[in-house]
Parts: structure tokens; C-alpha cells; sequence
């Protein structure tokens, strides 16, 4: 999303945001002198909540929703996200007070709208306003552009966000990356969406295990952490992924599911209640086997809500993966005779055989 400031030295309204790998900044709009600088920093907070809410109809899309029925979660994203379509109203005829009464409206996208449409009309400055509208609509011009897989530009925004969702032209660049690199490379940090760049990685590490696994004979979930004893590795989450995808899940099956509990986890909610019992239930019952209370305190503070990183799961869980792999190409070098086939190689044509994986 995009943060907005007040420049009072220069009296100009400034706007960054992150791309994944760098911070970009540019200039709104220039502030006439004679407006009082606590109107200029209203106006900047009020495009940055309509930015985050406009936002979070992309890393919230109503697809991601369980249910889409009327009044459901669903149905409230894509009302949200509709709300696109009344922003540039809303914010040259804002709701105004009224006889001590103020409309609000429920969409939280319009409302924000309406706020930088009151701020606008405080200031009562004709170009402001227009360099505003301007750049609300390249704000939101950039989101759409985003939904479709294209992350150029302002867009790249979404290199630094996670989402409950990815678009399938983001996963097939990623397939591409990795195709070229069966052991990743930096442009799926700097090009990808990180929830995209995942579920492809997920599905080159179900590959690279499956080669490891007929080399060596390790089973394709034992290999990582057997890696994890030649060289530190993120052992754990990949592991789970590699469980989850044994179980039959698709890449983006068990990707997603992963980053919608970090999600849910980072608004302070619980993903699963009935998984997080069963896991305090199986603590409970190992501490009276052992006998050992001091062991029950111990695992219960091991236990948690979710394997990522809340405040960035999608990077977070791609670094994993990508860890995975390396696992994988480690054991493959300690166990592998000198007939082997490249590793890259075996890997490439094990994942390319099996792409319907992805679809």
C-alpha cells in the first residue's frame, strides 16, 4: 500500500511504497502556502487509509472467501471491491455534515473515499483536488493492474504484500524462473508475488524431493530434515508442505491454506480452533505418559497458531521452500553416485512431467 506524507519544507504531499526488495517515492502535489499544515497532514492520513482499504481488496480478494452468498465474507470483499467504481464521486462530492448529522457509509473503500473528499473540501483548493483525484485513480489503476498478474510499475507494490489468493500469470513466470533455476534465484523476490512465487517453489520442491527420495532412498518428507544435519535449514515448514502435497493437495491447495491461517493469525484470530485442541490434547497426553509437568509447560509454549511469520507469511513460507530445495540438492550431492544425472537436470524433467500439478 501506499504511505502519504506532508513535506513541509518543500509544502508538498509525498507518497512511497515498498516494492519487495526497495522503497519508491514521488510527489503528489505541490500545497498552496496559505493552508494550515494540519490540513495537509489530515489530507495525507486520509489517502493512506483509502490506499490500505483499496489494498486490501487485492490481498483480500472476495475468491479467497469461503462463502460468497449475500451478507456472507465473500459477498462483502466484492462489494468492497465495487467501491472502486464510486471512489472518484465520493471524493468530489464527499458526504458533508448536515444539521449536526454526518452519512457513513458501510464500504469501508467508499467511506475512505468520502474522507479524503471532506479533507479535499476543507483545503478548498481546485488543482489539489484534481492532483488528489489523479492520484487516487492511479492508486487504484495499479491494484487493477495488479489483480491481473502484472506487477510493473506502481504495481510492484504487490511484490511486498501477501495474498489470499495468486494470479495463475504470476504462477506460470514463477514455473519459469524455477525452470531455469531449479534452485531459485532472486527474481522470485524481486518479480513474483511472493503467494505465487510459493506455489510454484512448492511444486519444484515436491519434484526435487521425488528425484532426492529415488536416489537415495530416503522418503521424500525425511529428506529435509536429514539436510538440516549438514547444513541449518528451515526444515520444519517445508516438510509440512511436502505432508500435505504426499496427501494428494495441489501446490496451490496447500500454499494458500498456510498463508490464509498466517493471515488470519495476524488479525488476531485463530485459523483452525478444532487443530490447535487436538494439539494441545496430544501435549496433554504425552506430559501424563511421561509424568513430567515440567514437560507440558514446555511443549505448550512450543505450539503455534500458525508455521509462518504473520507480518510476512508468503515471503516468509517462499524462503522456506526455497530452503527445501537446497535441502533436497544437499542430500542428492552426499548420496549420489558419479553416473547421476545432474541434479538440476533430474529435477527439471521430474517437474515438468508432472506440471498438470500447477493447473
Amino acid at each position: 500500500m501506499t504511505t502519504y506524507a506532508f513535506d513541509e519544507d518543500r509544502r508538498a504531499i509525498v507518497a512511497f511504497w515498498e516494492t519487495g526488495s526497495s522503497w519508491t517515492a514521488s510527489t503528489v502535489a505541490d500545497v498552496p502556502g496559505d493552508v494550515p499544515a494540519d490540513a495537509v497532514q489530515h489530507l495525507a492520513q486520509a489517502l493512506t487509509r483509502l490506499s490500505a482499504q483499496a489494498w486490501r481488496t487485492y490481498t483480500h480478494p472476495a475468491s479467497a472467501a469461503d462463502e460468497q452468498e449475500v451478507n456472507t465474507e465473500g459477498w462483502r470483499r466484492a462489494q468492497h471491491r465495487e467501491a472502486f467504481a464510486t471512489v472518484a464521486e465520493a471524493m468530489t462530492r464527499p458526504n458533508l455534515p448536515s444539521d449536526g448529522m454526518l452519512a457513513v457509509s458501510y464500504n469501508p473503500v467508499e467511506e475512505c473515499a468520502h474522507q479524503v473528499g471532506r479533507a479535499l473540501h476543507g483545503i478548498d483548493s481546485p488543482d489539489l483536488s484534481r492532483r488528489v483525484g489523479a492520484e487516487a485513480q492511479a492508486e487504484l489503476g495499479a491494484i487493477e493492474q495488479a489483480e491481473l498478474g502484472d506487477l510493473t510499475g506502481r504495481a510492484r507494490q504487490a511484490l511486498a504484500l501477501t495474498r489470499a489468493d495468486a494470479s495463475p500469470v504470476q504462477v506460470q513466470a514463477a514455473d519459469q524462473i524455477l525452470n531455469r533455476d531449479p534452485l531459485g534465484s532472486p527474481g522470485l523476490f524481486t518479480e513474483i508475488e511472493p503467494v505465487a512465487a510459493a506455489i510454484a517453489a512448492a511444486h519444484w520442491l515436491q519434484a526435487a524431493a521425488d528425484v532426492t527420495a529415488e536416489t537415495t532412498g530416503y522418503a521424500p518428507t525425511e529428506i529435509i530434515q536429514e539436510a538440516d544435519d549438514i547444513e541449518a535449514l528451515a526444515h520444519e515448514t517445508p516438510t509440512l508442505v511436502l505432508e500435505r502435497l504426499e496427501l494428494g493437495l495441489s501446490p496451490y491447495e496447500t500454499v494458500t491454506a498456510l498463508i490464509r491461517g498466517a493471515m488470519t493469525v495476524a488479525e488476531g484470530r485463530i485459523p483452525d480452533l478444532d487443530e490447535l485442541l487436538e494439539h494441545v490434547t496430544e501435549v496433554e497426553e504425552l506430559a501424563r505418559q511421561q509424568q513430567d509437568p515440567r514437560l507440558r509447560s514446555a511443549l505448550l509454549k512450543e505450539l503455534r497458531s500458525t508455521p509462518l511469520d504473520p507480518k510476512r507469511p508468503a515471503q516468509d513460507l517462499l524462503e522456506d521452500i526455497l530452503d527445501g530445495i537446497r535441502g533436497c540438492w544437499l542430500i542428492y550431492q552426499e548420496d549420489a553416485s558419479e553416473d547421476d544425472n545432474d541434479f538440476a537436470d533430474e529435477v527439471r524433467a521430474e517437474a515438468n512431467a508432472n506440471r498438470d500439478r500447477l493447473t
